[in-house]
């Protein structure tokens, strides 16, 4: 099952087939009253990942999702409490998009997929957050620019150490 012939002349090796919010979540549980008792910015937490499956088997079609979850809590002045802080609001993303691969060298498939191809949708899916947070009665949660590279990089640290140290 060895890609690595050369794409058709004019065809780009990697082309965005469609992108589209696949999931998409907002919560403010402690709504109508935590707009008036909130004193200051909430603290937000994000967590993001990369998602990839093989759309066909035997195809080099694929689906991408940026999964991003941003969990906002009151942010706390008294430091050492134990008790922890009330959520604000909870924003949950899965952002998608089909990417097909043509003549991509196997050893270039998996940057392909869990680097360029997320570097793709993150514009998109860092302007949906901030909306939908905007629109949710906040300050819009603007995401910083992700090094995707360095998150490859990382998952595959990850995963070498998980296998013994074998390098897949």
């Amino acid at each position: 099952m060895s890609e690595t012939t050369a794409p058709a002349q004019g065809t780009p090796p990697l082309v965005v087939n469609i992108q589209y919010v696949k999931d998409l979540s907002f919560e403010v549980p402690g709504a109508p009253l935590i707009y008036s008792a909130l004193r200051a910015a909430p603290r937000v937490d994000i967590n993001l990942d990369v998602q990839v499956r093989r759309v066909q088997e035997g195809q080099n079609v694929f689906e991408v999702t940026l999964a991003i979850r941003a969990e906002a809590h009151e942010a706390t002045g008294n430091g050492g409490s134990a008790e922890p802080a009330a959520r604000v609001f909870l924003a949950e993303l899965a952002y998608a998009g089909i990417f097909t691969l043509n003549g991509v060298p196997d050893n270039a498939v998996e940057p392909m997929l869990l680097v360029e191809c997320p570097r793709v949708l993150f514009p998109f899916a860092r302007n949906i957050l901030s909306d939908v947070t905007r629109d949710g009665g906040f300050p819009p949660v603007l995401l910083q620019p992700i090094d995707f590279v360095a998150l490859w990089q990382s998952r595959r640290a990850q995963a070498a150490a998980t296998a013994g140290g074998a390098v897949a």
